[in-house]
């Protein structure tokens, strides 16, 4: 029971608290309110169960052979956060070019993780500390797993459903405009640790 309870505070300390994940479900519930933010929301949810998962059975392995990977992944990463930092930057303004039209899909919520900094430490946090080599491994696995895929809807709804209350109650566009930018900065500062992993790795 003790275990269990471990796993779940840790699963809900880690969903919650502001990352790429929790700002782009608030920029999505802000933009577009909170039932068309539901797929992004779930794909988000989805994929870093998935993540959670693949990396416990093995493919954390695939990085540790080939070091290489994990800088591509990290520049990839860090450019496609920042890309979409300057969408939420500009999302409100006059130039349609610039900003989201329609909030991110089901399958980019779920594809999102892999390119997501936090999601990679998470992960490996989680299976390093609440799993253990021998028969029980997978059991573990598995109940992490699920015990993220349960705790996650219920904490990243939480900013989803901020985001559209701010929604509901901003009738000032430029209000709106300005929580954009906050948002954006925040996701921002949000890459600085992989900025200076890489950085460090050269």
């Amino acid at each position: 029971m003790e275990y269990l309870f471990s796993i779940i505070i840790f699963s809900i300390s880690a969903s919650v608290t502001p990352g790429p994940n929790t700002l782009m479900a608030m920029s999505s519930g802000l933009n577009f309110g909170a039932r068309r933010s539901l797929p992004l929301l779930w794909g988000i949810c989805l994929g870093f169960s998935l993540m959670l998962f693949f990396v416990g059975i093995g493919i954390g392995q695939v990085f540790v052979l080939f070091p290489q990977l994990t800088i591509y992944m990290k520049v990839i990463g860090i450019v496609y956060l920042l890309y979409l930092a300057y969408l939420i930057a500009n999302t409100g303004e006059l130039k349609k070019e610039a900003k989201f039209d329609e909030p991110l899909s089901f399958v980019k919520g779920i594809l999102f993780q892999w390119v997501n900094p936090k999601a990679w430490v998470i992960c490996v946090s989680a299976v390093t500390t609440f799993t253990t080599p021998g028969n029980s491994y997978v059991g573990k696995l598995l109940l992490l797993t699920c015990a993220f895929l349960i705790v996650g809807p219920l904490c990243v709804g939480i900013w989803v459903f901020l985001g559209a209350f701010l929604k509901q109650h901003l009738t000032n566009s430029n209000y709106v405009k300005s929580i954009n930018m906050f948002m954006a900065f925040l996701l921002t500062l949000s890459i600085i640790p992989a900025i200076k992993a890489l950085w460090l790795t050269y």
